[in-house]
């Protein structure tokens, strides 16, 4: 079990895969010199490099920490060097929602392929989609093991293909594991819009110190994002002009983002991805004390024992432990959780905090969201580009019509995730050769 400390809701406070490696009921991390011992999450090992200090430094994006990383997908270069890049392991220092320090984790990878543009070579810092709650379902953890596979979690770092496809154009890929996840000092504050906000923000900023890295404070930056990582895009292009003004945003690709949690808190109880639901409870539980209070009023014992499981899994253990869950087995009166929190107003006003598109983007957006996305509800999604076209926002919007392929089990939402990839890293990669775009903000009262 995780020593990972939160507030819980009990008063129990080796194979070979394309050339690279698969974790098989191993973490393998260096000898760890702390006087504590490791942290095991479900029978695997963080690597004390996850481990936060007890002082972080006074600025945003400071580097505390960074290593050599081996990615588990590579192959060695005719020049000698890895492809599709050289990648360092990093820690540095961000600022939750409360205005506290903290400290987060993730990876840079410099790309072998040359940028062939007289610009600097751009930068993009890229947000997971969701991963889990555990800390061996870190983004960065994810890309050193592709599969990590024991007896008690199944993790698989999916979002190697967007990352890879990233580094073939010659971009530089930062990638944040997000507030508490890998990091063992806190929870996960899962789809918490200031927290993944500032630590994507803050990732780009950590990126130009890391050693060897060839972007600068002069390259140009995008910010890409599907599912948890399209919110977590979203919400930086939005907080980048008042907390990141120096990090030179050139677009933001926004793909399924939850941008009204209430709706999507609704989408997914029931759905393949109920666990999600326990995430967003566990973090918003650690973080806001009203909803907390809420929470702890109206969980039974067998809501209380759900969450405190979910918080060590990843999307592979949910999917196996809770797919399809209704939220109402939860409670202790059978209503769901969404319609508690609506009675509540103190609990739905702090989940009304984390609304997304009540500011104007910085620069261009991109926003796609396959119309029939039920896990992640589509007209969340399109009301989030109403709402910035509405503000001015230069914003271009792709509804993805694909076919209906079956209510609540994931393929509707993941399958937009890879249909839509190539067009998402093209629209991006053009903006960080810095060609214009438009925006088709007036087609949207003829758009699904």
């Amino acid at each position: 079990m995780s020593r990972k400390r939160f507030r819980s809701l009990t008063p129990l406070t080796g194979s070979a895969l394309l050339a690279g490696t698969v974790c098989l009921c191993l973490a393998s991390g260096p000898a760890s010199a702390a006087e504590a011992p490791p942290v095991v999450s479900r029978g695997v090992t963080i690597p004390a490099f996850y481990t936060p200090p007890a002082e972080l430094p006074a600025a945003n994006g400071a580097l505390v920490r960074s290593e050599p990383m081996k990615l588990g997908l590579s192959i060695p270069g005719l020049d000698g060097r890895a492809m599709p890049g050289t990648a360092t392991r990093l820690m540095y220092k961000s600022t939750d929602a409360s205005g506290q320090p903290v400290a987060v984790t993730g990876v840079y990878i410099e790309p072998s392929a040359a940028w062939e543009q007289a610009s600097p070579r751009p930068l993009v810092a890229l947000a997971s989609g969701t991963m889990g709650q555990g800390d061996q379902c870190a983004p960065s953890f994810a890309l050193e093991h592709p599969l990590t596979l024991t007896g008690d979690t199944v993790s698989v770092g999916y979002e190697a293909l967007s990352v890879y496809r990233l580094l073939a154009t010659g971009t530089a890929v930062v990638v944040t594991d997000y507030v508490g996840l890998g990091t063992t000092d806190r929870l996960h504050t899962y789809v918490n819009r200031v927290d993944q906000g500032h630590a994507l923000l803050d990732a780009a900023r950590a990126a130009r110190s890391v050693p060897g890295a060839s972007v600068t404070s002069a390259s140009r930056t995008g910010l890409y994002g599907y599912s948890q990582g399209g919110g977590a895009s979203a919400s930086a292009a939005e907080l980048q002009p008042s907390y990141a003004p120096d990090v030179p945003l050139s677009g933001t690709y926004s793909g399924a983002p939850p941008a009204d949690l209430t709706a999507t808190m609704k989408g997914i109880d029931g759905s393949g991805l109920a666990g999600a639901l326990a995430w967003s409870i566990n973090g918003f539980s650690q973080s806001d004390p009203d909803l907390r209070a809420v929470v702890e009023k109206n969980i039974n014992d067998s809501g209380k024992a759900a969450l405190k499981d979910a918080s060590t899994m990843c999307v592979g253990d949910a999917l196996f432990g809770y797919g399809f869950t209704k939220s109402s087995k939860w409670t202790k009166d059978g209503r769901p959780i969404s319609d508690i929190i609506a009675a509540e107003p103190a609990a739905q006003a702090a989940l009304d905090k984390q609304r997304i598109g009540t500011s104007k983007p910085a620069g261009p957006v991109r926003v796609a969201t396959g119309v029939h996305d039920d896990i992640v509800p589509h007209a969340q999604a399109r009301q989030l580009a109403v709402d910035w076209c509405r503000k001015g926002g230069s914003v271009t919007y792709e509804a993805l019509r694909l076919p209906n392929l079956g209510d609540k089990i994931l393929t509707n939402h993941l399958v937009p995730l890879i249909t839509d990839q190539g067009d998402a890293i093209s629209w991006l990669t053009d903006r960080l050769k810095g060609k214009p775009t438009g925006s088709n903000c007036w087609t949207m009262p003829l758009q699904p």
